[in-house]
This record gives C-alpha cells, structure tokens and sequence, in this order.
C-alpha cells in the first residue's frame, strides 16, 4: 500500500471514529439522567465535560505533532482513548462517569493532530482540498448520534462505551502501519516561541469567530439531542437521528466555506455567516415551540456554522502563513471551548427559568458581535494581502 495515498483517507476516518468518542456521551445524557435523577444543569456538564479537554490539549497536541510526528502521537491517543472508554462502560455513578468523560475528552484533539499531519505531508497547491476533505471527519459527532443509542438500546449502556472500542483499535492498527513518518522539522521551536502568535491581534479575532462558527456546530451536535427530547418527548433514538443530520449538513458545508473564501474572500462569507446566524438564533429563542421553526432555523444555522468554520480556516494560513500550526491549535482550542459552555449554561437557563429562550439570545448577540467586528477588522481590508492583516 502506498502510504502516502492512504494518509488522507485514513487519517479522516481515524479523526471521525474520534470524534463520534468525543461525542458519546451526548445521545445518552438524558438515559443517565433518568437513571441518577440529574439535574438540567448537571446532564449538561456531563454533556458539556469531554469538550473542555478535548479543546484545551488541541494547542500542546499540535505542537507535538509537528515535533514528534503524526504517526505516533494519532496512534497513541488511539491507545489512550481505550482506558476512558471502559472506565465509563463500567461507571456506576453520576461522579465516575464525569470522571471518565474527562478524559473521553482527549477524543477531541484528533483535530489538531490529523490537521497538522496531512498539512505537513500534502503539497501547498492541495493542501486547501486536503484540509477540507480531512475536517470532515467531525462528521463522527453525528456517528455517534445515530449509532449510540441503538446499540444502547440493542445491548445496553456499557456496550455503547465497549462498542466503540472496535474502531478505534482497527483505526489504531491502520494509523500506525500504512501511514507514513513526517519528515522533522528543520527548526524546532520551544512551547513558548510557538505561542508567540498571541501577541498578534488576528490570532484574538480568528479565535472568537471560531468559538462562535465551531461552537455551534459542536453545542448543537451534542446538546442537540438533550434538547429534542425535553422539548417535545421524542426517543432518543429519534432525537439522535435528527441530531446528526444537523452534523452532516454543517460538515458537508464546511469545504464549500473554504471555497467561497477562496473564490469571493472569507470576509464577505462571513459577513452572511454571522448575520445568519444572529437570524437563525433569534428564530429559535422566540419559536422554538413549534418544532417546524425549530428544525428549519436549526437546519439554517447547520448551513452558517459549517460556511463559517471553512472560511475561518480559510483565513487562518491567509494571515499567518509561517505560523499555521501554532494558530490551528490555539484556534481550534478557542473553537472547542465554544461548544464546552452553551450546554452549561443552557442547562443553568432552564434550570433557573424554566425556558431555553435567554441562551439562545445570547448566541444570537455573540453572532452579532462577530458580525461588526469582521465589518470593522476585515470589512475595508478584502483587497490587501495576508502580511498587512498581521502587523
């Protein structure tokens, strides 16, 4: 097998068996809360616990990748991820499972790792059609959507966590013999050189447009289910399935995001991006009675996180061209954390009101926000290069 043919397409579906791991514990969040007597509040930290990690480690994961290798450091997190998953098959408490989905959330930095492995082995000229077809792997969140409550409901609990231990072991076996070592780097940086681009201010804008693109996409891909079943009683194997077709369609849309930025600029793409997503937010706060405005304006914000994640993407090796890497990691980690704290606080909304409308506002106003400053930060700037941007 040609190995360097094989990187892509086993890389991305390493990233999405990853991912539908990062993910697992999220169709099953109203199961556990039956079975322990949670709060909203509480389900939603357990939703919400495997994102904080998952996006934290994204920034030192990425490094490392591209100091040790893409090989070793996607096949030992392979390995790893096997530990929490039959931890959290044998959990019998509300405390041992927020414990095991800590670490579950090391799931999430498959990202970091498989973006920076494919990058560093693909040629600049397909590098931006790699990414793209490589990020689809977040697909796995909608994986786990439609699978982990039929195999819970087939075998039970523990199995969903077991279950998933198949594909990440055959995904771990592909990884590390029929893909190939990344050449070394020629400078090594320290950890602190590397995060020198902080200083930079885009590195700040690019990371709050993402929390809000990737942020959604990952609030709603596993919050998503929790949410159908309180609002109108659906299974959850039927708020799974609709779930994830909120996943397919915003990964599906995320290339096309990267290729509108290149065509007409990621600036004007987000400029509708967020705009739409102002929209599609205010229609779910004040219609989400009716489950025909909830699923066309969930559908719609689909479409806009996805346009959004490709043109943010688009735009980060755009400004930072000799730091790529370092940016991905702080960026996809401000993109994570934005999927780790609308589930909190929209568990805490209904906690203390009884509705979910004020957190749907607030998405709405953090969508209007980033609007205005990419009119103001990129509005005027559409014509200049990438090295006036980072000054």
């Amino acid at each position: 097998m040609n190995k360097q043919k094989a990187l892509l397409p086993i890389t991305t579906l390493a990233m999405t068996f990853a991912f539908a791991v990062w993910a697992v514990f999220s169709p099953l969040a109203s199961t556990f809360q039956e079975m322990y007597g949670l709060t909203s509040t509480q389900k939603s930290i357990l939703v919400a616990i495997p994102v904080l990690l998952g996006s934290i480690m994204r920034i030192p994961l990425g490094i490392w990748t591209d100091r040790f290798g893409g090989r070793q450091l996607f096949s030992l997190l392979l390995l790893f991820l096997i530990i929490p998953l039959v931890g959290a098959g044998f959990a019998d408490s509300y405390a041992m499972l927020m414990f095991w989905a800590f670490f579950i959330g090391m799931a999430g930095t498959s990202f970091a790792i498989s973006v920076t492995f494919v990058s560093r082995l693909t040629p600049p000229e397909k590098q931006g059609t790699a990414l793209g077809i490589n990020a689809m792997g977040n697909i796995g969140t909608a994986v786990a959507s439609f699978s982990v409550p039929s195999i819970a409901a087939a075998f039970g609990v523990k199995w969903a966590f077991w279950g998933m231990m198949i594909p990440v072991v055959i995904m771990l076996l592909l990884v590390w013999f029929f893909t190939p070592d990344m050449p070394k780097p020629k400078q090594q940086k320290t950890m602190l050189e590397s995060l020198s681009v902080l200083k930079y201010k885009h590195t700040w804008t690019l990371s709050l447009f993402y929390f809000v693109t990737f942020g959604a996409f990952v609030a709603f891909g596993i919050y998503l289910p929790s949410l159908l079943i309180d609002l109108y009683g659906l299974t959850p194997v039927d708020a799974g399935l609709r779930a994830a077709g909120f996943t397919v369609i915003a990964t599906l849309a995320r290339p096309i995001g990267g290729n509108l930025g290149d065509k007409i600029g990621a600036e004007r793409v987000l400029t509708f991006v967020y705009a739409g997503i102002t929209i599609g937010a205010l229609a779910i706060a004040f219609g989400m009675e009716n489950i025909i405005v909830m699923t066309a304006a969930c559908l719609f914000i689909a479409i806009m996180s996805g346009l959004g994640n490709g043109a943010v993407f688009k735009l980060v090796p755009q400004l930072f061209p000799a730091e790529t890497g370092a940016v991905t990691g702080i960026v996809g980690a401000w993109g994570g954390l934005g999927g780790f704290f609308p589930p909190i606080l929209l568990g805490m909304v209904k906690d203390a009101t009884g509705s979910y409308m004020l957190g749907f506002i607030l998405l709405s106003l953090f969508a209007l926000i980033c609007f205005l400053l990419n009119r103001t930060v990129f509005g005027k700037k559409a014509g200049k290069t990438a090295k006036t941007y980072v000054s």
